[in-house]
């Protein structure tokens, strides 16, 4: 299965367990910092692989990386 490069505020919350207001409070300053950086984001959605470098220290994202491509 193909992962999409955003998580949408629906699966943020799942995988943190939080309320959907909440999980767009979090991507609003997620995408606050990649806007500092230079970046372009997507109101209401999040890079997947930076939401896991901030949350996970990129660990969990790239153990699902590895699982995906270990279906193939």
């Amino acid at each position: 299965m193909e992962r999409k490069m955003f998580m949408r505020v629906e699966e943020v919350a799942d995988v943190l367990d939080v309320s959907v207001p909440y999980a767009y409070k979090l991507i609003r300053g997620l995408n606050k910092e990649l806007k500092e950086k230079g970046c372009m984001v997507i109101a209401g959605r999040i890079d997947r692989k930076y939401f896991y470098e901030r949350f996970y220290g990129g660990t969990l994202y790239q153990r699902e990386e590895e699982n995906s491509n270990a279906s193939i």
